[in-house]
C-alpha cells in the first residue's frame, strides 16, 4: 500500500496496484481501474515515486525469501507469522 494525502489532510493507503493513471488538473487525481477517483496533495512525481518504491520493496523482498535472508521487521501478534519463506535453492 501507498500513502497519500486528502486535500483536507487526511492520511490514507492505496492499493497501487488497482491505479489505472494518475493525472493532474491541476490538482493531482487518482483514478481506480473501478472508476474510483482520489484528489491528493500529492504531485504526479510523487505518486509514481511512492509506486516504484512499493514494488521495488516487494521485488527487494521476494528476493530476500528466495536466498533465505528475510526476517520480518516486527513479530506478528501472538508470534504467527503471515509470511511463509520460500525454500532455498538448495532444497527444490
Amino acid at each position: 500500500m501507498i500513502r497519500v494525502t486528502r486535500l483536507n489532510g487526511e492520511r490514507f493507503a492505496l492499493n497501487p496496484d488497482l491505479i489505472e493513471r494518475v493525472e493532474a488538473h491541476p490538482d493531482t487525481v487518482v483514478f481506480l481501474v473501478d472508476g474510483t477517483k482520489y484528489v491528493v496533495t500529492e504531485s504526479v512525481d510523487e505518486v509514481l515515486r511512492e509506486i516504484r518504491e512499493y514494488r521495488a520493496g516487494i521485488l527487494a523482498t521476494s528476493y530476500e525469501m528466495d536466498r533465505g535472508e528475510y526476517r520480518p521487521a516486527e513479530p506478528s501478534p501472538a508470534g504467527v507469522s503471515s509470511v511463509v519463506p520460500f525454500p532455498s535453492r538448495e532444497e527444490r
